[in-house]
């Protein structure tokens, strides 16, 4: 086969064992934290973007999946509105267990992340930035900032979901997300 292009076939295939991996990795990320399945984290296991909330709110504490509540929806429009299909992006929280430590949930979050191999991570408050920047032994960005983590660009949005029921802090957060737009790689 060297020297040919992969068929469809071969690539539908090689798809469905990737998925397979990060599966089973994401299933392992979740043992590293227990309890931190009760929010499931959601979205595509091949991820171009990594959406990280820091702590449950009103849709998670529901039962919800993460993100599954009006902040998901508005973060998935404005990566829509960047270029970003809605089948590209991945949904977790960095802090589904409140009462764990540092160390575990870097672990778990690097673990996520490495699964999914998204270029692009949008941390969604300053303790998703937080615990983001930990997983990777790099400093947070402030809100409006970005960083570059293992080849993977962090952008870091303020309090994203506080900002919704706000014109004025909306249009903060959506000059935010702009750092997130598509672009070459990150060497």
């Amino acid at each position: 086969m060297s020297g040919q292009a992969p068929t469809r076939e071969t690539e539908q295939e090689l798809q469905v064992l990737f998925e397979r991996r990060a599966r089973a990795e994401l299933s392992s990320a979740d043992a590293l934290l227990p309890g931190s399945d009760a929010v499931a984290c959601r979205g595509a296991l091949l991820a171009q973007v990594a959406l990280v909330k820091g702590l449950p709110g009103p849709a998670e504490a529901a039962g919800g999946a993460a993100l599954s509540g009006v902040d998901g929806d508005a973060a998935a429009k404005a990566l829509e509105a960047l270029g970003y299909a809605p089948d590209e992006l991945f949904y977790t929280l960095s802090r589904p267990v409140t009462s764990a430590s540092p160390e575990r949930r870097a672990q778990r979050l690097r673990a996520q992340i490495e699964a999914v191999d998204p270029g692009v991570i949008v941390a969604l408050d300053e303790q998703a930035a937080e615990d983001v920047a930990a997983a990777f032994g790099a400093q947070a960005p402030r809100p409006g900032d970005t960083a570059v983590l293992m080849g993977r660009r962090l952008v870091c949005v303020a309090a994203f979901e506080a900002s919704l029921p706000d014109d004025r802090l909306k249009r903060v957060a959506w000059n935010q997300f702009k750092l997130a737009a598509p672009r070459g790689p990150v060497f």
